[in-house]
C-alpha cells in the first residue's frame, strides 16, 4: 500500500531532525571555543602583531603591509569582518579587488578545516591548499589587472564593531554574536535537513541536478556531488560540508569522490552569499567569480591526475 503524500511528507521532516542535531551539537563543540580564542587574542593584540611580522609576504602580490590585516581576519574570522576592516583602512579599487579574491579564498579556516576534515579531508591539506591558492590567485591577479584599474567602492554603510575595553566587554561582545549567530546556525541546519529529505522522498533532486552533471564532468567531479556543489555554493562550505558529513554516513557519496569535492570547494564555494557581499560594496563580479572557479577546476584535475600516476599496477594474472 502507498503512502500518502502527508505521510510521507511527515516521515521526511522527522526523519531529519536527529541528524540536524547532532550535527548542530558537534559544530557549536567546534566553534565555540574558537570564536572566543579569536576574540581574546584580538583583545591582546596577537593578530595585529601577526600581521606586522608577515607584511613582507605581501610585497610579490602588490599590496601594503595594511591588507595582511584584512587577510587574517578573513582567515581567523569570516567575510563580514574582512570587509569591516578594509572599510577602515582605505584601500583603491585594486587593493580591494586583489583583497576579496585572496579573502574568498581562504576565510574562516579554522572552523571550515574541521569542518572538511569530517569529511575524510585532512585538514592540514585544505588550510594549506586553501591559503596557497589565495596567495597564488593575488599574485597572478598583481600580474594581470592594470596598475591604473578604476572602479567606484561604496562602504559608507559598513562599519566595524567597537573595541572592546576591558575582558568583560570582550565576554559580553562574544556572548551576544554567539546567541545571534546559534539561533541562525541551527535554524539553517535544520531546514537545510529537512529541505533535503524532502527533496529526496519526492526525487527531486534528480531533476534539479541532472542539468548540472556535464558541469561536474568538465569540473572534474563526480556526478553525484552535484546536489551537495548546489548547497555549497549557495549557502557555503559550512552547511555544504555538514551536509556531506550526512551524505557519507548514508552510503550517498563515497569517500574518494568526497575527496575531490572537498578539494573543489575549499578553493571555490558560497557563490552566491559570499561573493554578492564584495559586489556590493562595487567589486567586478567576473573577478570574483572566475579566479576561483579556474583554481578549483585546476585543482581537481591535478588531484586526479597525481592519484592515477601514483595508483598501484594491477595484479598480473598468473
Amino acid at each position: 500500500m502507498k503512502k500518502s503524500f502527508s505521510r510521507r511528507l511527515y516521515q521526511a521532516v522527522k526523519s531529519a531532525v536527529r541528524p540536524a542535531f547532532k550535527t548542530i551539537f558537534w559544530i557549536l563543540k567546534l566553534m565555540l571555543p574558537i570564536t572566543l580564542l579569536v576574540a581574546c587574542l584580538n583583545y591582546v593584540g596577537a593578530i595585529d602583531w601577526l600581521s606586522v611580522n608577515l607584511a613582507p609576504l605581501f610585497k610579490f602580490i602588490g599590496l601594503s603591509g595594511e591588507a595582511v590585516i584584512v587577510f587574517i581576519t578573513a582567515v581567523l574570522l569570516n567575510i563580514y569582518a574582512a570587509i569591516a576592516v578594509i572599510a577602515t583602512l582605505g584601500f583603491d579599487f585594486r587593493s580591494v579587488t586583489l583583497l576579496a579574491v585572496m579573502c574568498l579564498i581562504a576565510h574562516n579556516l579554522i572552523i571550515e578545516s574541521a569542518i572538511q576534515k569530517k569529511t575524510g579531508a585532512s585538514a592540514a591539506f585544505v588550510t594549506v591548499l586553501r591559503i596557497a591558492a589565495a596567495l597564488f590567485a593575488g599574485a597572478m591577479l598583481h600580474l594581470i589587472l592594470p596598475q591604473n584599474m578604476e572602479g567606484t567602492l561604496i562602504l559608507n554603510h559598513i562599519t566595524p564593531d567597537e573595541n572592546p575595553e576591558s575582558w568583560l566587554a570582550v565576554f559580553s561582545g562574544w556572548g551576544k554574536s554567539m546567541i545571534r549567530l546559534i539561533v541562525q546556525m541551527s535554524s539553517f541546519i535544520l531546514g537545510l535537513n529537512i529541505l533535503q529529505n524532502i527533496l529526496r522522498e519526492f526525487g527531486i533532486i534528480d531533476l534539479l541536478t541532472y542539468p548540472l552533471r556535464p558541469v561536474m564532468k568538465v569540473f572534474g567531479l563526480p556526478t553525484s556531488t552535484s546536489f551537495l556543489w548546489i548547497v555549497a555554493n549557495c549557502v557555503g562550505l559550512s552547511y555544504g560540508g555538514m551536509l556531506m558529513v550526512t551524505e557519507i554516513e548514508k552510503g550517498e557519496i563515497r569517500k574518494t569522490d568526497a575527496r575531490l569535492f572537498n578539494t573543489h570547494i575549499a578553493i571555490s564555494h558560497s557563490l552566491l552569499e559570499d561573493t554578492l557581499l564584495f559586489a556590493a560594496i562595487g567589486v567586478g563580479a567576473f573577478w570574483l567569480f572566475i579566479p576561483r572557479l579556474v583554481l578549483a577546476v585546476a585543482a581537481v584535475w591535478l588531484q586526479r591526475l597525481f592519484t592515477r600516476k601514483h595508483a598501484p599496477a594491477p595484479a598480473l594474472h598468473q
